[in-house]
């Protein structure tokens, strides 16, 4: 495995994330266009934009699985991202959480996350492994997190759409990255979920950053975060979800479809 640099923990963190210059092309298609991103630590961010504005790339990017053509692409100021894998990248505290939960759902809601805190032990292994305390008691304090303590037993098969998301997310924040990216966490979720689901976030971002791609105008308004809004691989806008809401362009190429 790659090893990276020890940052100087007395040093200042000034961004978390900074994306400069990025660019990406498949096949002849710019789907990312000379890109520029900051994100501080701690922040909470909304990621908005019509299909095919090159959000889910940018995240790929991000997190190494794929590798832009141009540009920086940095982790705590000084950790440059392109030069490392996946699985570094993932070991380094950058997690990601996909569209669709890839919960087990033949498993419990505290076996599931307790595969997750596992890491690379295997199912078998996880389940006859006997829990120190305080991991027993960091399962106990995700479940409650994400408002599941009542079903901790149940399987995951019988929960809602929307408490498998919660699941995933508390699946991903056990794990500890110090930066969460969401995948469109609200897509098919009742307005109560979807409302839940943003609370859940903003928990999350007291302590750590979280970035969230999404379409639902009212969750992003509920996540009440500095928004950016990209279009053809570039950001087009940046700023409250009423700024950028009130802009032309994002209005004629995005809002207004």
């Amino acid at each position: 495995m790659t090893t990276h640099q020890p940052i100087n923990a007395s040093a200042e963190i000034r961004s978390i994330l900074y994306l400069n210059g990025v660019t990406k092309t498949f096949d002849g298609f710019k789907a990312i266009n000379n890109l520029s991103l900051d994100i501080a630590p701690g922040e909470l961010r909304a990621i908005i934009g019509p299909n095919g504005a090159g959000k889910s790339t940018m995240m790929d990017i991000i997190t190494g699985k794929t590798k832009p053509d141009a540009g920086e692409v940095r982790f705590k100021d000084h950790i440059d991202l392109t030069r490392y894998d996946e699985a570094d990248i993932a070991n380094m505290g950058i997690g990601r959480k996909f569209q669709k939960p890839t919960v087990i759902d033949s498993l419990s809601i505290w076996d599931n996350l307790e595969l997750a805190l596992a890491g690379n032990r295997g199912v078998l292994q996880t389940l006859f492994y006997k829990l120190k305390a305080a991991q027993a008691d960091r399962i106990d304090e995700v479940i409650n997190l994400i408002g599941l303590s009542e079903k901790k037993k149940d399987l995951a098969e019988n929960l809602s759409h929307g408490q498998k998301q919660w699941l995933e997310i508390g699946m991903l924040f056990i794990q500890e990255p110090e930066v969460l990216l969401v995948d469109e966490p609200a897509g098919g979720m009742t307005d109560y979920e979807t409302m839940e689901t943003a609370r859940l976030l903003k928990d999350i971002a007291k302590s750590h950053s979280v970035i969230v791609v999404e379409h639902d105008m009212e969750f992003v308004r509920a996540l009440d975060c500095k928004v950016t809004v990209l279009h053809e691989g570039s950001v087009l806008a940046e700023g409250t979800l009423d700024k950028v809401s009130s802009n032309p362009r994002v209005i004629e190429v995005y809002l207004g479809r």
